[in-house]
């Protein structure tokens, strides 16, 4: 019979000795299914020397383990070469047998045997995740599996063009563990609470047995294909498992009977179930510098939930307030759903396009996401895949960012050359297999040289990243232009945007992998050749600007700020992609917008009404809110105030009232908080900083702070250095705080940010009062 499904997940057991691949799917009918396939023979490829390849293929096939070999064309930086394919029928031995070829003196490498037995399988039979397929299947009998129906494949895979998702049952949980002192320890601190969401919100709380065995019953009734979390392949499900134990019970959340276990990149694996951990995507958003749960809520536009700390929960405990602590919960547990249905369109059309299963691709760096999606291209051109190896970190010039003019500027346009990196690859047919050493000799006319750097490049044939990334260009042209003609809110239309900005993610993401130097195809050549490439473009770009007599405001690696003259920006367009053959666009233009001195730094204010800010301190999470607030506000106020002398009296106005309100001790002390996070022991750390110093603090009192743990702390008044005359936050009470520390070294820098580059002098508090900054 013909199955057709959608592929959630992929495993490997083994059954009676021997290999089984396992995928799981969901059917057109709705129906969860597992296919297995036990056929399946891994390999790898040998390139051989000195010998021919028969000779070698020969003495390779004596080696234990080997179950046969065959001799193919393939290609190694894009030259055509013999290899050996060398077929080894138990996963688990692949590497070990590949290491032991490696070493005879007639075998000049080993390719593709670091490549997961999951993986390959999928680039043999052309199927990735999150897509639509139909295969030949007979029925099989299996018991202790939680699906509709098991099925043995007998067939090929066909893809099946369909855009829709299944109707994917989707489950979030939240986790209240609280500890008795510092961090929750699973060997000594009971979960106190979990909140889950499927089709309705249930907490459950009290004793811890009946709290486990309750969230195992859920997930058994309600069988969740895909389960959102936050911050839970860190912290929760190695607690649930290790508390589970504790209580003599098995954490069976699986479609088999499993518990959950560490795989790659980190990830927490639930057999059959993707497991997402949404801190993962969070990770992803650079603007937002303290990852919290409500950072996060807030940047997305969803609300920010009440903060509630750690110790506010650990009162409630100590008082009974159970009914307090299930509320906290279960505004969490909504909040992690609403976050996980903005990025679930996201992560599937990403899994699609890179290759990985959602939970991998969730919690794969970037890196390792682009490197799947060019492996894949690259088996499909019969390229050889190279093992990763051990390079030591090496520096190049980045990009070009010129200083920026400060202060406040009206009618400030923002020119932005689309995937400049990208195109610019492309253009010059930048590729590790185009690269041309030094000790070749190519006539000119036939390479492309970079400039300043002199790195050559052949123009042809194409190489695997200029053919690559034109593939990607392509694709997100079409679906910008069909999202152009999709109604804006359908569901087409999100799918189409989720794969748009899919897309854009992972050629972006190309350049930066040419210079990871744990990539498989890292060359530095190539990302020193694409930077210079790049800087060379700002550059003449500014320099036509400046031919037009247009006045540049800024430059930042792949844009430039400039006056806005409609007439003239027109032509600057035009003849910048005339000379340069790069495409630019006008990506935005501010009404009003304001430059500290320092680079990446700036905000302002768009024609509808939205504030862009960038690089400033109110929207990182590494500053108190008091400090944070009052930036915003001082922008706010700047940027939609017409008059800049009155918007200035007014930015004023605004400090000397929340000065005067600090003074008075009528602002909250969760306002003067301030978060650092511990990166490594104590012992580790040279400089008393005064994070380090709370930190200190906490574990003589018996507080279990580790390395990721966040401190929060005040300062306080007294004499001393700052590190002594910092506090657990929760140690503190409003009286103790140094309101004259945070007027003179939070509030008054973080909105001199802002008013310095305006004319605003900055005087200090402790030199002349606050009357000297006004």
């Amino acid at each position: 019979m013909r199955l057709s499904f959608w592929l959630l997940d992929i495993n490997t057991e083994k059954e009676d000795s021997r290999p089984e691949v396992q995928i799981w799917g969901i059917t057109e009918d709705g129906r969860r299914v597992l296919l297995l396939d036990r056929s399946f023979i891994g390999s790898f490829f040998v390139v051989p020397k000195n010998l021919s390849p028969d000779e070698v293929a020969k003495k390779i096939s004596a080696v234990k383990g080997v179950e046969k070999t065959e001799i193919v064309r393939r290609k190694l930086l894009g030259k055509e070469i013999d290899a050996i394919r060398v077929y080894v029928r138990d996963p688990d031995e692949i590497d070990e047998v590949a290491k032991k070829i490696s070493k005879m003196e007639f075998v000049n490498g080993c390719y593709g045997h670091d490549i997961r037995y999951s993986m390959q399988y999928m680039f043999e039979k052309g199927i990735s995740p999150s897509s639509w397929f139909e295969v030949e299947v007979e029925e099989e009998a299996k018991s202790n599996v939680r699906v509709d129906g098991v099925f043995r494949i007998v067939g090929d895979f066909k893809r099946v063009e369909r855009s829709n998702l299944p109707d994917l049952r989707i489950m979030a949980f939240h986790c209240v563990l609280i500890g008795g002192k510092g961090s929750p320890d699973p060997e000594r601190d009971p979960i106190t609470a979990i909140s889950v969401l499927g089709d309705d919100v249930k907490t459950f709380i009290g004793d811890e047995r009946d709290v486990l065995s309750s969230f195992v019953g859920y997930i058994s009734s309600f069988d969740p294909d895909i389960i959102f979390g936050y911050g839970t392949n860190k912290r929760d499900w190695d607690y649930l498992v290790k508390r589970a134990k504790i209580n003599g019970i098995h954490l069976d959340v699986g479609r088999v009977k499993s518990e959950p276990h560490t795989s790659v990149y980190g990830h927490v694996s639930i057999t059959g179930r993707a497991n997402m951990d949404l801190m993962d995507f969070a990770e992803d958003l650079y603007e937002v510098k303290l990852k919290t749960l409500e950072n996060v809520a807030e940047y997305l536009g969803l609300g920010r939930p009440d903060d509630i700390e750690e110790h506010e929960l650990r009162e409630m405990r100590e008082k009974g307030d159970l009914g307090s602590i299930a509320e906290f919960s279960r505004r969490r547990v909504n909040l992690i759903r609403r976050i996980g249905d903005k990025f679930i369109e996201y992560a599937v059309q990403l899994s699609q396009i890179v290759g990985l299963p959602l939970d991998h691709v969730a919690s794969a760096a970037v890196g390792f996401r682009v490197e799947w999606f060019i492996i894949r291209e690259a088996l499909e051109r019969g390229e050889l895949i190279p093992q990763r190896k051990e390079v030591s970190a090496e520096t190049y010039v980045g990009g070009m960012v010129l200083t920026p003019k400060p202060g406040i500027h009206s009618n400030v346009a923002v020119l932005d050359f689309a995937s400049m990196y990208p195109n610019i690859m492309v253009l010059n047919n930048i590729s590790p297999d185009t690269y041309i050493p030094p000790d070749e000799k190519v006539p000119p006319e036939e390479c492309n040289i970079a400039p300043e750097v002199g790195y050559c490049f052949r123009k042809e044939p194409p190489g695997l990243y200029k053919e690559i990334l034109r593939k990607l260009l392509s694709a997100r042209k079409e679906i910008k232009e069909a999202l152009a003609r999709a109604k804006e809110g359908s569901a087409e239309y999100k799918l189409l945007a989720a794969r748009e900005k899919a897309i854009k993610v992972i050629a972006n993401a190309t350049y930066g992998y040419c210079g990871w130097v744990g990539a498989r195809w890292y060359m530095k050549p190539v990302a020193e050749a694409t930077a210079a490439w790049g800087r060379y473009t700002i550059r003449r770009a500014m320099e036509i600007a400046k031919e037009m007599e247009l006045e540049i405001i800024y430059g930042d690696t792949d844009s430039i700020f400039v006056k806005y003259d409609a007439e003239k920006v027109n032509k600057l367009l035009e003849e910048i992609k005339r000379e340069l053959s790069l495409d630019i666009k006008l990506e935005r233009v501010f009404k009003r917008i304001i430059f500290t001195e320092a680079k990446k730094r700036y905000a302002g204010l768009l024609e509808d009404g939205t504030i862009d800010v960038v690089g400033l301190e109110f929207v990182r999470g590494d500053w108190p809110k008091i400090a944070r607030d009052a930036q915003k506000k001082v922008i706010e106020i700047i940027l939609t105030e017409e008059n800049v002398e009155r918007g200035i009296k007014r930015a004023k106005e605004y400090v000397l009232d929340l000065v005067s309100m600090m003074k008075a001790g009528k602002i909250p002390l969760k306002h003067y908080i301030i978060w650092k996070e511990i990166t490594k022991s104590a012992e580790d750390y040279k400089a008393r900083a005064p994070h380090v110093e709370v930190a200190r603090i906490m574990r003589e009192k018996g507080w279990r702070i580790q390395p990721g743990d966040k401190v929060g702390y005040v300062v306080v008044k007294g004499s001393g250095k700052l590190y002594q005359r910092s506090l657990p936050y929760f140690m503190a009470r409003i009286e103790d705080i140094d309101v004259e520390y945070y007027i003179e070294n939070q509030v008054i820098p973080a909105v001199m940010r802002v008013l310095s580059p305006l004319g605003v002098k900055e005087l200090g508090i402790s030199t002349g009062g606050l009357a000297d900054f006004f």
